[in-house]
């Protein structure tokens, strides 16, 4: 309620607003609570004081472009003869090519009236006046509607007070809270101006900057503009910093943009999502570049050459690769993931191997690959979720990189395979969720068929992976899908696995809790399936351990049923049924 009457346009009860916008800024206190105002439409702006607008200088006689940069062409008719049509860029345009979106349209609106305050000096006489007196004086905030707000932290951070600069820089963070927000921050023309502050003197203005591209950048959309705008050089050069001048959350934030800029798979991605989203026009690796003047779109394949080409040099340079190698070798899982991830992406783009060997890539992995977690979990000791999740992709990445690298010889020729293959296979045995085992056993074939050994049937690595990755993933196929097609492969190609007598195959069906899917699937599976699962029963009950679980799964009902039926199948369900306990 408090929020509507704020953003209702009602003079005749200043009042009641007044006592609204004293509470919504006690209660915006609560981190919680601000959320919740922010979705009103609300958002808390900074209060820097009347005389930090001094250095606000408006351009007046330039022809203006939008927010972001766009430019706007002049119409044949040229300007007014007042000047209206520079006054009142947006609200005058005739041109029926010019199609203006409604974020555009908004960030023109919110730029006008802020810039209008600005230029007459009354931009906080009034939050001045209304703003809660507990604030400190250091903190003191407002509350304005979304269009005003963007608009007035945008033209905050053209200012040249730093303290200002960096308490609109950590609103545009926590303000940061969805698509749309973020979206109007870029048409507002914030990305740019971010940009050129990550270069800044001052260690807050950087670190809350940072903090608000960091949060920006989890949209694709904007993530790209904030590449296109040039981010990865001053990122790059900051993070090659001594790691005494950079703090750890500093670090992350940076690791953070520059994973979902330097993405490997953003090829894929550009096949998947290039196409329309909910509706809209406009596809989801598709951005306008902020320069563009004649509304050009920039796809994911565009952008990737155009890192390529901008930062390729840097990506590989021998310093950088050495500062990434050393947050593998840390004791932070996410931030060895993140590492991982973009030297995989160095690794696709332009591969250095001299510098990678050089910088040491080989312990860094080996430094992931022994994830204290793992090694608590397996003593017994209650390992936090969220630490197991993070060892995991951790681990899935960097499998991910040596598995890439593994193409190159003059790595292959240097790696001690014997020790990665045994550290990856303590991996792959362990109690990690299934999820995590996928690129350990890719990446262990790898290993295996590179060292000139044939995976055959006896082969121990080959056991191992088909035992603890390939019968579960199997079995969690069976069990999870919902497509019939890919239940009757996996029933077969376990079947496949089980008839080859592999030691201790039976066993880890029943141990990964395949009894009861099989059953489930023998019931209302196509005759392939039935074929398979009763095969697969029949193996699991020459173990009388599993009879139990066999019955508990209700096998005798559905196997009594095929044999009065008659079906092709009816001899094999009366084998299976006569071996259990009646």
């Amino acid at each position: 309620m408090q929020a509507k009457l704020l953003t209702a346009d009602v003079e005749e009860i200043k009042v009641i607003r007044k006592v609204a916008r004293n509470a919504l800024l006690e209660l915006a206190k609560d981190e919680y609570n601000r959320i919740l105002i922010m979705e009103e439409g609300l958002v808390l702006v900074p209060l820097v004081g009347a005389a930090a607008y001094k250095s606000f200088r408006p351009a007046l006689y330039s022809w203006p472009s939008l927010p972001d940069g766009t430019k706007i062409e002049q119409s044949s008719k040229g300007p007014s003869r007042y000047g209206a049509s520079e006054l009142l860029l947006g609200l005058n345009i005739d041109d029926k090519n010019v199609d203006l979106e409604q974020a555009k349209m908004n960030a023109v609106v919110g730029r006008t009236q802020q810039q209008f305050l600005a230029r007459i000096g009354a931009i906080e006489i009034e939050d001045d006046n209304k703003s809660d007196s507990e604030w400190p004086s250091s903190q003191r905030l407002t509350l304005l509607p979304w269009i005003d707000a963007v608009a007035r932290l945008v033209l905050i951070l053209g200012l040249e007070d730093e303290s200002a600069i960096a308490r609109a820089a950590g609103s545009i963070a926590d303000a940061s809270i969805n698509e749309h927000m973020r979206i109007s921050f870029r048409e507002a023309g914030a990305i740019k101006l971010l940009v050129q502050l990550i270069s800044h003197p001052s260690d807050t203005v950087r670190l809350a900057v940072i903090r608000a591209l960091d949060r920006l950048s989890i949209s694709n959309n904007v993530c790209q503009t904030i590449e296109a705008e040039g981010i990865l050089h001053p990122l790059i050069d900051l993070l090659k910093q001594s790691k005494s001048e950079i703090s750890h959350s500093l670090t992350s934030m940076i690791l953070n943009i520059l994973t979902r800029i330097l993405d490997p798979n953003r090829e894929m991605k550009s096949k998947f999502y290039n196409g329309p989203v909910n509706g809209s026009k406009e596809g989801w690796d598709v951005t306008r570049h902020p320069a563009s003047a004649n509304g050009t779109d920039m796809t994911s394949s565009d952008v990737a050459s155009s890192t390529q080409t901008i930062a390729g040099g840097e990506l590989v340079d021998s310093t950088f690769l050495s500062c990434l190698v050393d947050i593998l070798k840390s004791s932070d899982p996410d931030l060895q993931r993140k590492a991982a991830s973009i030297l995989e992406f160095v690794v696709v783009i332009e591969p250095s191997l001299e510098n990678l060997v050089s910088a040491q890539i080989e312990s860094g992995l080996e430094a992931v690959f022994r994830q204290k977690s793992l090694v608590d979990m397996e003593r017994g000791t209650e390992v936090h979720i969220l630490e197991l999740e993070e060892a995991g992709l951790a681990i899935t990445a960097a499998s991910r990189l040596l598995t890439k690298l593994l193409d190159y010889e003059k790595f292959r020729e240097t790696v001690n395979s014997h020790n990665l293959t045994k550290l990856l296979r303590a991996i792959l045995v362990s109690s990690i969720p299934l999820q995590y085992k996928d690129w350990v056993a890719a990446c262990l074939v790898k290993l295996r068929s590179l060292s000139g050994r044939n995976l055959d049937f006896e082969d121990p690595v080959n056991m191992e992976v088909t035992l603890y990755e390939k019968i579960p993933r199997l079995i969690e196929q069976i069990k999870n899908s919902f497509s019939d097609e890919v239940q009757e492969t996996a029933v077969l190609e376990l079947n496949r696995i089980i008839s080859e007598g592999m030691v201790d195959a039976t066993r880890a069906v029943a141990s990964e809790g395949g009894i009861f899917p099989l059953v489930k699937v023998m019931e209302r599976g196509s005759e392939r399936v039935v074929e398979g699962s009763l095969a697969l029963l029949y193996n699991l009950s020459m173990d009388s351990e599993n009879h139990a679980a066999i019955v508990a799964a209700g096998a005798v009902p559905v196997l009594r049923k095929l044999v009065l039926s008659q079906g092709p199948q009816w001899m094999r369900a009366l084998r299976l049924l006569r071996n259990l306990p009646t």
